[in-house]
């Protein structure tokens, strides 16, 4: 479970930052968009975080 937890969190970062690109494209909301891409970066930022080796 410890690998496998930040490769999800990479990808359903690329789907959430896809969908933010998809709203923009088909001419969505700033709300939506941002809200879309905030939550990306904060699946990405936790994968991230995930692998910097910590205490134990």
């Amino acid at each position: 479970m410890n690998s496998v937890l930040p490769v999800a969190l990479f990808a359903l970062a690329g789907v959430l930052a896809g969908g933010a690109w998809s709203l923009h494209k088909q001419g969505a909301g700033r709300g939506a968009i941002g809200l879309v891409a905030v939550l990306a970066a904060l699946a990405a930022g936790g994968g991230v975080l995930w692998l910097i080796p910590g205490e134990g």
